[in-house]
């Protein structure tokens, strides 16, 4: 059975994917922004980072090397001075307007520090919503962890890859291309072999 997104969804993956642009990372949670205005005096406010927001969305030439911007969902609902809204704003200038759909990681109970995403639950309801609200494609950050201790376990990589799973399915059927990505940590003092026989393991899970 054919999904009633099919062919948008096919197009808008081969424009994000499109030759020499790439995707600009701009869905730091508003905690995350606050870290990045403290060095500088900036105080951490809805105005503010709309402000810093606003000046990223109308950067000069943008458009010429960027295919897709993740956004974070105070930056989805807002606006310009103008009154433009940002996903306007962006598909102007040919951008695709995405957004961050996950909850963050919680401890899988019974092994060493290693995190599962959260935010399954309400996630359709979420999707239908941003896919209202002008967004195209999403994130979902999967954490995977490399450790002495033997880590990453089965259970994290099941846990993990069933939950992108699951995530990239709700998406696809509200219209959202789902960029699929197991993040498989650098930190450690594991080899560079080793992280890439993890990263084989999970990306074949």
């Amino acid at each position: 059975k054919r999904m009633a997104f099919t062919e948008e969804l096919i197009r808008t993956a081969a424009a994000i994917a499109a030759p020499g642009k790439g995707i600009l990372a701009s869905d730091e949670s508003n905690g995350t922004i606050g870290k990045r205005f403290a060095p500088i005096g900036v105080e951490n406010t809805a105005e503010n980072r709309r402000l810093y927001r606003q000046l990223l969305y109308t950067t000069k030439g943008l458009g010429e090397y960027i295919s897709g911007a993740i956004m974070f969902d105070e930056a989805l609902r807002s606006s310009a001075d103008d009154g433009t809204k940002f996903t306007e704003l962006l598909t102007a200038q040919g951008i695709i307007p995405g957004i961050k759909v996950d909850k963050g990681v919680k401890v899988i109970e019974g092994t060493d520090g290693e995190t599962v995403t959260q935010g399954h639950d309400d996630l359709d309801a979420r999707c239908k919503e941003y896919y209202e609200l002008g967004a195209r494609f999403a994130k979902w950050r999967a954490v995977i962890h490399i450790k002495d201790s033997g880590a990453p376990s089965e259970l994290a990589i099941k846990l993990n890859t069933e939950g992108l799973a699951r995530y990239a399915a709700i998406c696809q059927a509200n219209g959202l291309v789902p960029i699929v990505e197991p993040e498989v940590l650098m930190d450690g003092k594991h080899s560079i072999e080793r992280a890439a026989a993890v990263t084989e393991k999970v990306l074949a899970a």
